[in-house]
């Protein structure tokens, strides 16, 4: 019965320091996906590069303190593939890939467009490099989890504002359509959704104002899977007992 936990850390070293790791030890998952390392190989201590248990993969962004994904497991892959093939974001640290068997675990850190026109249009262009290759996965005959921070809420459910969020980056109509593509199209499933349909399940908050202790979040990290395994998804949970980051940590328990 694998468990599977995907979590955006904003600063791995700053996520280690608030008991990330502490917590991860106790939830034994199988595998767990990280996002934003904000680190290079060189800040990597033996303990965030295999903490207790497990064993660690990572794609480092080039430019210092940004992105960067990792990819824990209790076992050793069968394969690692760094990057999926795309100069301009490769150096960004955004994609691993690993198989365990019959089963391929991704971790995924999609670009925010929020901070510039230029952001977004490089936004734009990562999910169009991206879908190719979610294609070739789906055609693989593989059973597929691609966890991570994909920094677009689907529907109004997935947000607390979703109004005053039409003209924003990740909850664009282009964005949204996008991921619908992935699920109606190319046949993924959001595998938290099809065991939790309630509103108000959100994993990341604004630092601005109050919007944690409001709940006023975004649920923009996701386990999307292919159907088989999509089919075995029977315990979900958001971790907000404590704050190990700006997001929260996703765990999925499949059959």
């Amino acid at each position: 019965m694998p468990r599977i936990i995907s979590a955006n850390l904003n600063g791995i070293r700053s996520a280690a320091r608030k008991g990330f790791f502490v917590w991860m030890e106790k939830q034994s998952a199988d595998f767990v996906c990280v996002q934003e390392l904000k680190a290079q190989a060189a800040d990597m201590t033996p303990e965030l590069l295999a903490p207790a248990g497990y064993v660690g993969h990572f794609h480092y962004a080039e430019k210092k303190g940004y992105s960067g994904v990792g990819l824990y497991s209790k076992h050793k892959p069968n394969a690692v593939r760094i990057g999926f093939g795309n100069a301009e974001f490769d150096i960004e640290g955004r994609y691993i890939e690993c198989d365990f068997g019959y089963l391929t675990v991704v971790s995924l850190y999609c670009p925010s467009g929020s901070s510039s026109e230029e952001r977004q249009l490089a936004k734009f262009r990562v999910m169009e490099a991206f879908l190719p290759h979610f294609l070739e996965l789906k055609a693989s005959g593989r059973e597929v989890v691609i966890c991570g921070d994909w920094n677009i809420a689907h529907q109004e459910i997935d947000l607390k504002n979703w109004k005053g969020n039409k003209k924003n980056s990740g909850f664009l109509p282009e964005e949204r359509a996008w991921l619908t593509q992935l699920f109606d199209e190319v046949g993924l499933v959001d595998a938290f959704r099809k065991v939790d349909k309630r509103d108000e399940q959100y994993t990341w908050w604004s630092n601005r104002g109050q919007a944690w202790a409001k709940n006023v979040g975004w649920r923009i990290d996701y386990q999307i899977t292919t159907p088989g395994i999509a089919a075995q998804a029977h315990t979900v949970n958001i971790y907000k007992d404590e704050r190990f980051s700006d997001h929260a940590p996703l765990t999925i328990d499949y059959a």
